[in-house]
């Protein structure tokens, strides 16, 4: 990715993020300043020191403008400011103190808390960006954050069922090492895929966990539930007093979208065209999606309009899960 290239975060996020490194930068300033008062209440003769430094600069540049004689003056000037800086390096080591000690400590170098460097981004901006997606993410989810490693086997049967081809734990076995894969080598170009199964048999789980591993890289990921989302965008386009329409092209623009639970919204034209129009933006653009659902292609189709159901068919792979509701298992396991 182009280290200037907005990452599909919500305004928001960069909005945060700004104020964040503001705030870093104050920060930097105002630690600055505690240092020195704290060195020259103990040690009067540093400040001198750098009233003398402050004063040679400005000789220098009068120097230059005074007619005398420059390389001489200016010869004069220099030995006179090494003596002084060398003054002040020997009063920082007598306190133990190390020679940047008056001078603004940030937190990144490379940008100086700017977050760019010559009009990119700088890694610690998008490092703290991702971090901020995290912390949105997690709220905007019913789970904790999950991962890979807590997403445990020990559910699914093993049992091979009559007209079944592997038992629900092989069949999640090799569901859970494609997400791997795919969450491992994620790019712009990955597949957009279909999570389909009946509720409780890990969907959201494994798409959060694929949403994390995909933030770690430095993509820019939003997670939605498909009710969620659809009642924001519907709220921005009829309400005249919102200013901020932006869901929509949030939604559309960033790098990984993952749409929750779709089939579960209030079914109007309204919502049938903007799952569409989303779809169908994010396909011609070539952006990977990841869209979970409890229907069947059956059900699906009896939701929505042939439009819709063509761009789910052409554009996602699908990704079957098996097995029995997890959620009705752990509560059989609790009241046991």
């Amino acid at each position: 990715m182009e280290s200037g290239k907005k990452m599909g975060y919500s305004a928001e996020i960069y909005q945060e993020a700004e104020k964040a490194m503001e705030l870093r930068r104050l920060n930097s300033e105002e630690q600055l300043n505690i240092r020195r008062k704290n060195l020259f209440s103990r040690c009067p003769r540093a400040a001198e020191i750098e009233n003398l430094i402050a004063r040679t600069s400005i000789a220098a540049a009068k120097a230059v403008f005074g007619g005398a004689n420059i390389k001489t003056e200016l010869a004069k000037l220099k030995d006179s400011n090494l003596a002084l800086q060398k003054e002040l390096s020997d009063i920082l080591k007598s306190y133990g103190l190390p020679e940047n000690h008056l001078e603004q400590w940030y937190n990144c170098d490379k940008c100086r808390d700017t977050g760019y460097i010559d009009g990119k981004m700088c890694s610690c901006m998008k490092k703290l960006m991702r971090e901020m997606a995290y912390e949105n993410l997690n709220k905007m989810t019913p789970l904790a954050l999950s991962d890979f490693d807590s997403f445990s086997l020990d559910y699914y049967s093993k049992e091979v069922t009559q007209n079944a081809r592997c038992s629900p734990y092989t069949k999640m076995t090799d569901v859970l090492g494609f997400c791997k894969k795919y969450a491992k080598l994620f790019n712009e170009t990955s597949n957009s895929l279909l999570f389909q199964g009946p509720p409780g048999l890990g969907k959201t789980h494994l798409s959060l966990a694929i949403a994390r591993e995909v933030i770690d890289k430095g993509y820019g990921v939003v997670y939605v539930s498909a009710p969620a989302i659809i009642t924001k965008i519907e709220n921005e386009h009829f309400d005249i007093r919102n200013q901020d329409k932006t869901t929509e092209s949030i939604v559309t623009e960033c790098d990984l979208l993952i749409i929750d639970d779709l089939g579960t919204e209030f079914v109007t034209k309204f919502s049938i065209s903007t799952v569409y129009n989303i779809i169908n933006t994010r396909m011609i653009e070539s952006k990977p999606t990841i869209i979970s659902t409890n229907l069947t292609l059956t059900e699906l189709q009896a939701y929505y309009n042939s439009r819709i159901i063509s761009r789910i068919i052409g554009m996602l792979d699908r990704v079957e899960f098996a097995g029995t509701d997890i959620r009705q298992i752990k509560r059989r396991l609790r009241q046991s």
